[in-house]
This record gives C-alpha cells, sequence and structure tokens, in this order.
C-alpha cells in the first residue's frame, strides 16, 4: 500500500515539528519554504525540502503538489501568504487541505475559502495547558464536540488497587473508562474486572461536566 504523502508549507516552530513527526510516523514529505536556511535545515530529514514560492502556481505544479494527499499551509508570519497558498492548493486539487491560522479571522478566511480544517497551534496549546495547572491529574485531552471531550488522566493514589466496578464512573459521574494505559502495554475497552494502579493513564470519555465531576472527586479523596 502506498504510503501517505504530505506537503507542509511553511518550516517554521510549527511546520518544521509537523513534517518531522510525520516523517517519524513513517510518511512521505515534502517541505516548502520561502527561506533558504529553513530548507536547509530539513534537507536530509525530509522525503523532499525545496525553497520555493508556494504562491507560484506554474513552481507548484511543477513540484506536482495535486498529487499529494494532504496540503498544510503551516505560514505564521504573513495572513496574506497563507491565504494565497490556501487557495492554490484547493484549485490544484489537493485532497485534503489543513491551515494554521493565527487569527479568529485569519481562520475564518480560510473555512470560507473551503479548507478542510483550520487549527490554532498557540490557542490551543494555551488551553490545554491551562486545564492540566488546574487538573493536577490531566495529562492530555481532545474535544470531540462542545459537550463531549476525552482526556487522559493519572490514576491518583487513592484509586490504586481498585476495579473498574468499584470506581462505577459511568453510574457516578456518567463518563466511562475506555483504556488504561501502564508500562507493560495499553488495555483497551477493560472490564468491571480490571484494576487500576496507580502510575496507569486512564483514557475517559464523556460530557465536559461528567469528566470535571470524576476529576474533582479523585482530587479532593486524594487531598
Amino acid at each position: 500500500m502506498k504510503a501517505q504523502q504530505f506537503v507542509v508549507i511553511g518550516l517554521g516552530r510549527f511546520g518544521s515539528s509537523l513534517a518531522l513527526e510525520l516523517m517519524s510516523m513513517g510518511y512521505e514529505v515534502l517541505g516548502i519554504d520561502h527561506q533558504e536556511e529553513r530548507v536547509e535545515d530539513m534537507t536530509g530529514q525530509l522525503t523532499h525540502a525545496v525553497m520555493a514560492d508556494a504562491t507560484d502556481e506554474g513552481i507548484m505544479r511543477s513540484l506536482g503538489v495535486r498529487n499529494f494527499d494532504c496540503g498544510i499551509v503551516a505560514i505564521g508570519d504573513n495572513m496574506e501568504r497563507s491565504i494565497l497558498a490556501a487557495i492554490l492548493l484547493k484549485e490544484l486539487g489537493v485532497k485534503q487541505v489543513v491551515g494554521k491560522a493565527i487569527s479568529i479571522l485569519h481562520g475564518r478566511a480560510l473555512s470560507k475559502l473551503g479548507v478542510d480544517r483550520v487549527i490554532f497551534p498557540e490557542r490551543d496549546m494555551g488551553i490545554r495547558v491551562a486545564h492540566q495547572l488546574v487538573t493536577p491529574n490531566l495529562l492530555d485531552y481532545i474535544e470531540i464536540s462542545k459537550d463531549y471531550k476525552v482526556v487522559e488522566l493519572a490514576v491518583p493514589a487513592c484509586m490504586n488497587g481498585r476495579s473498574l466496578a468499584e470506581l462505577n464512573t459511568r453510574a457516578k459521574y456518567g463518563c466511562s473508562i475506555i483504556a488504561l494505559n501502564r508500562g507493560d502495554g495499553i488495555i483497551v475497552a477493560p472490564t468491571a474486572h480490571d484494576y487500576v494502579q496507580q502510575g496507569d493513564i486512564m483514557v475517559v470519555i464523556g460530557s465536559n461536566e461528567s469528566i470535571e465531576e470524576f476529576e474533582d472527586e479523585a482530587v479532593n479523596v486524594e487531598g
């Protein structure tokens, strides 16, 4: 099966980090930037790294960008160039176009252009850090809708050795533990007879309110 191919436009901190992570996952990545220094830094680390103007249709056609599965516009210092690059990717027929937005207005513009997904790295990281600061056991979370999320919670000492039947999170709080991650592996869809241990990571799904109630209970009992 052919490996998915990604083109990343803009090799600043976010773009280069994203491109390198995709490479480590086994995908093919073409990196494009108009700054020679950035391209030189990525040469040899990506499948291809090219210094080019991503708003020039002729150049983008010659690079075969239309054949890529996904194009990520990671330009963070020039809204106009970001928008023009996104328009070009859409016009060239790239299957999926993702755009990094540096402001709400920028995000709206990208959405109106038909960009498939708009991301706000700085805003999202700020939100994630805020949640982690106020909830000591929270390791990470994914918002799946306005009202529901999936979170990773470290098992506190007060829950050590308790079974999922004892915790009974669905009945008590309205959220469910859908996986347990521990040193020797991952338990997917654990049963009521599985036990949690301090140091495990619980993957929990539920409404914002139900998960917050579960988090608060764990903190209060532990405290």
